[in-house]
């Protein structure tokens, strides 16, 4: 008890003498005893503030807000309060809803009574009764305009609506225009196929067969020109990626097949995007089933289990079935080994080189004068006959789920609502049946031949029997070309290396200082002296064919277990490489 009022004597000594305090302690006790510096109106007889008779003290100048604005607590002024205290007391003057003054930095606060007199008081003593702002003249301009958009979509709302007949008669000419726009397509789509089947002239290279609008890139237009391969029946870009295609339909459905589980379009699909990164649709199945039409069997069949896959188990699906023979069994039961695999895709390039071959013996049928190659015999392809031009494969048309309840033609709208229609309506119905079935029927595509191709100015004067008998011999140069065995091709390449190894040669032999040499060390002296790499094997092939053509001049002798070249130092280089060259040419014309 002592204590509590040494304490007590303590603090009120110093707020009476005005002794300095720690901190601002003081200032928050002189604050505490002074009570906050708001200005208090006064209620007389239960009467509010400001409805008293006294009026609102003017308003004063901004001041600063005491800090210690909450009554002092007895028995707390001497003693340091805790920030949790601190924070709990709501400054004097802080607005309902505004962060307590926590910062240092002090802020001047304005009188709230702005505007002295009767509203304001009002509006203190009894918040609910505030007056609202009178609306401007833009308020006004927006609320007027919102009138007028909301009247006007009344008067729209009131049009009388389209008569059934109208209706009827709209949607039937949007069918015609539909069906006009796919025949369009159709003519369009068989022209543009017949112009890349047609070759030029002989003077001329191969129309161009890419779709309207839409350019192949350089990497598909040129695929064959950048080939590193040897002159044979290659096939376009477009057909490669469909052979791939195959192949890797051909993996997937082998392997869901031996495990006894559906084929599904779906299952196919997204597999072969994964393997080749490449988009697969539908389209491309159909071109495999016209290129290879005894690879699958394709049906639309409902109720398989989907797993998930964001298709219904009612929903109509896309299957496929291989078709195997009857030898191909395990246990009874049809299995599609790794053997079969390989032979359906050698099938299926073979029935992609047919269809090359069908675009260019119609090339070969339009040049002039036209020439008639046997498939049989054909080993390459005409120079002037651009295959990577050659049409895209059509597909063939794949099973459709079955659409019951559908009207699809006109025929069958005029046969269902036979009775229905005003007459006029069953006579539109009745010419757009007719024009449909005209449509079906086909029109004769025309095959526009290239015309032979004329003479230009630089050839006038020149008499047309020779140029005819100059054309002839060209073209029968081709045939061969295109005839010749690939056997006999390599022969002719290392006839043309001969001359230039003939002088090779005979400075192997003049180095050496020697009549005979061994093969071997013939065959590694040529290698290495000569401009393309060329292994050992290969060089002893030209070496023994030096010795067929020229046995008076390069002889081979095998004497024991070994083999030795000699060489006649003594013949002019000048007329060995004339007798090669003139072998190489003979060789050619063949």
């Amino acid at each position: 008890m002592a204590q509590l009022r040494l304490t007590d004597f303590f603090g009120r000594t110093k707020a009476a003498t005005g002794a300095p305090a720690k901190r601002g302690g003081g200032r928050r006790l002189k604050a505490a005893l002074a009570g906050p510096p708001v200005h208090r109106e006064a209620e007389e007889d239960g009467a509010p503030a400001g409805l008293s008779a006294h009026p609102p003290p003017l308003p004063g100048s901004p001041r600063t807000p005491s800090r210690g604005g909450s009554p002092a607590v007895r028995g707390l002024a001497g003693r340091k309060r805790s920030r949790r205290e601190m924070e709990g007391e709501s400054p004097v003057g802080a607005r309902p809803g505004e962060p307590s003054g926590k910062s240092a930095r002090k802020r001047l606060e304005m009188h709230r009574d702005a505007e002295p007199g009767l509203p304001a008081a009002v509006g203190r003593c009894c918040p609910a009764l505030t007056l609202c702002p009178l609306p401007t003249q833009e308020d006004l301009a927006g609320l007027q305009c919102r009138l007028q958009r909301v009247k006007a979509l009344a008067q729209l709302a009131q049009l009388p609506p389209v008569p059934a007949a109208a209706t009827a008669d709209l949607r039937s000419r949007l069918e015609q225009v539909r069906q006009l726009e796919l025949r369009i397509c159709e003519k369009k789509a068989g022209s543009r196929a017949t112009l890349g089947a047609q070759p030029s002239g002989d003077t001329e290279s191969t129309a161009p067969a890419a779709e309207a609008g839409e350019k192949p890139p350089a990497y598909q237009r040129f695929h064959t020109l950048a080939q590193d391969l040897p002159p044979g029946l290659t096939l376009p870009y477009k057909f490669k990626v469909l052979a791939e295609m195959f192949r890797s339909v051909d993996t997937i459905a082998g392997m869901l097949f031996n495990r006894a589980e559906t084929i599904t379009f779906a299952k196919v699909k997204q597999g072969v995007q994964d393997m080749m990164r490449k988009q697969f649709e539908e389209r491309h199945m159909g071109q495999i089933k016209a290129v290879y039409p005894t690879s699958y069997r394709l049906r639309q069949e409902k109720n398989i289990p989907t797993f998930g896959n964001g298709v219904k188990k009612s929903d109509y699906q896309l299957t496929l079935e291989p078709v195997l023979g009857e030898e191909e069994k395990v246990d009874g039961r049809p299995h599609l080994s790794a053997s079969r695999l390989l032979e359906r895709r050698k099938e299926f390039n073979r029935n992609l080189v047919n269809i090359v071959k069908q675009h260019h013996k119609a090339f070969l049928a339009a040049l002039s004068p036209p020439m008639v190659v046997p498939e049989e015999k054909l080993t390459r392809w005409h120079p002037r006959f651009n295959v990577d031009e050659v049409p895209d494969v059509s597909p063939a048309e794949l099973p459709q789920p079955p659409q019951e309840g559908r009207l699809t033609t006109a025929q069958e709208v005029l046969s269902t609502a036979r009775g229905m229609l005003t007459p006029k309506m069953e006579k539109a119905l009745a010419n757009l049946a007719l024009r449909t079935a005209e449509a079906s029927a086909g029109e004769p595509v025309v095959s526009k031949a290239p015309s032979p191709a004329s003479t230009s100015s630089a050839l006038k004067g020149v008499s047309q029997a020779l140029l005819e008998r100059i054309r002839a011999k060209e073209a029968q140069k081709l045939q061969a070309l295109m005839t010749r065995d690939p056997r006999q091709e390599e022969r002719l390449a290392m006839l043309g290396r001969l001359p230039a190894m003939a002088r090779i040669l005979r400075n192997v032999f003049v180095a050496e200082k020697k009549q005979a040499l061994a093969m071997e060390v013939a065959c590694a002296r040529m290698a290495e002296s000569y401009d393309a790499q060329m292994p050992p094997g290969e060089m002893e092939k030209h070496l023994r064919l030096f010795a067929e053509l020229l046995p008076d001049w390069v002889g081979i002798h095998a004497i024991r277990t070994d083999t030795y070249i000699k060489l006649d130092k003594g013949k002019d280089l000048g007329l060995i490489t004339e007798r090669l060259t003139k072998a190489a040419k003979e060789a050619e014309a063949l």
